[in-house]
């Protein structure tokens, strides 16, 4: 969840500051951006030459150049917060560098228009590839992965592709049947979340055999996302490699659950430009929600939407959030709170309500009973709770804890996370050996 440790970590606010850093010598200059901001300011991609994916309804934007074709880090290290942001540049970035396509895919099981950011593995003659599945936290977008995935692909030579997406009411993720709007009732359910993912894996790779091998990797809710649409996905004939969750453990995130109502009232309504949001988020009241500058100038923008002529005649500020995060408190713990009945918007399927768990409540049991190899990375001031600690004890994940980060660990450092990511899928996906258990694997 977005904010779930904000509290326990408003400590870190407290941290010497350190002067702005400047830019990478291969970051972009300001006419880069300035060019990127005219072409798409609010998009994740510019307007790049068309390429089409399997499920999507339009044309995906290619990025002009590989971003796997070299295998130099371009990804600045991870910046300490400051006080002071006037002299920082905070306006939006293109993400075109970061991803070869955007596109919108279909998934009419969903009634979703999902907003899919994908890098595809180098084929190569024995293997159908590799490919990390991300799926953000509450509150974010499939551009918090952004640094991350363009780490990946560099790191790996483009051997292990990338794929990232928007959640349902997140980020450029719409309702199919009602374009440019949610679905008329808002689901965010565990269950719903996660055949919502299974939907999209299974539009975007129609045919198992041919897939690439899938290592899923989620944040926060994301995480039990993946967790539980793991074992699906097995179920249907997928190659999963691996599950890997940052920064989410079950113990921790239940005793977060009470705060986080005080915690979505502080803060603001929106925003006058998104460049405030940008600040906001590296120098909010609560502390840093991203201690990377670069990161959050790629993925802050997407979290925000322009509000409606009406509202801003009304006082309102002219940005505003483009997930609703104080109505998603009943899908915290459960929605035994709420009646049972058919949702809109699910193309017939019935969404029990009563009968949905909460989105971290057995998180713990199910991510060490995944069939597959599992990997934990935590924030360093998190901790295992009762059921993991006996599971680290018995060796059945791998633990990676990174210190000087926040909640975000995969945009506050994204190099050190990527460098985890890429040994945890070499150990278990390009090197399996006929009956040997892959690493975390019981």
């Amino acid at each position: 969840m977005s904010l779930q440790k904000s509290a326990m970590q408003a400590r870190l606010a407290k941290l010497p500051m350190l002067p702005p850093m400047p830019p990478p010598s291969n970051a972009p200059t300001n006419e880069d951006e300035e060019e990127d901001n005219e072409e798409d300011e609010t998009d994740g991609l510019g307007e790049l030459p068309s390429l089409a994916i399997a499920g999507s309804g339009g044309t995906a934007a290619s990025g002009t150049s590989s971003s796997s074709s070299s295998t130099t880090s371009s990804v600045p290290p991870p910046r300490r917060r400051t006080s002071k942001t006037s002299n920082m540049d905070l306006s939006p970035l293109s993400a075109s560098t970061h991803f070869d396509q955007a596109v919108q895919v279909a998934v009419p099981d969903a009634d979703l228009d999902v907003r899919v950011y994908i890098t595809a593995p180098v084929p190569t003659d024995d293997s159908t590839g590799s490919i990390m599945v991300f799926h953000h936290g509450a509150g974010y977008s499939a551009l918090s992965f952004a640094v991350l995935a363009k780490e990946i692909t560099q790191s790996t030579g483009g051997e292990c592709g990338v794929l990232a997406f928007d959640a349902r009411a997140h980020g450029k993720t719409t309702s199919l049947s009602n374009p440019g709007f949610d679905p008329p009732e808002l689901d965010l359910t565990i269950d719903r979340l996660t055949q919502d993912t299974v939907d999209l894996l299974t539009t975007v790779f129609p045919n198992t055999e041919t897939a690439p091998a899938l290592i899923l990797v989620g944040h926060s809710m994301g995480g039990a996302v993946l967790t539980r649409a793991s074992g699906t996905l097995i179920e249907k004939g997928y190659h999963v490699g691996g599950i890997a969750v940052l920064d989410v453990v079950e113990g921790s995130a239940m005793d977060a659950l009470p705060i986080m109502h005080h915690l979505l009232e502080s803060r603001p309504e929106g925003f006058p430009t998104q460049e405030r949001a940008v600040e906001w988020h590296v120098t909010g009241q609560t502390g840093s929600t991203i201690q990377n500058v670069y990161s959050a100038r790629l993925s802050v923008p997407s979290l925000v939407v322009p509000s409606t002529p009406e509202e801003v005649e009304a006082g309102k500020p002219a940005w505003k959030w483009r997930t609703p995060l104080k109505s998603t408190a009943p899908f915290w713990e459960g929605m035994r709170s709420i009646p049972t009945g058919r949702l809109r918007g699910t193309k017939g399927r019935d969404s029990h309500f009563g009968s949905s768990l909460g989105w971290f409540r057995g998180l713990s049991q199910a991510f060490l009973t995944a069939r597959t190899a599992r990997l934990l990375i935590l924030a360093g001031t998190d901790r295992l709770d009762q059921t993991l600690m006996i599971g680290q004890m018995q060796g059945k994940f791998q633990l990676d804890v990174v210190p000087n980060v926040g909640h975000m660990l995969h945009e506050d450092d994204p190099v050190r996370i990527a460098e985890t990511l890429v040994r945890f899928w070499k150990r278990n996906e390009r090197l399996i050996l006929p009956n040997v258990k892959k690493v975390g694997q019981a």
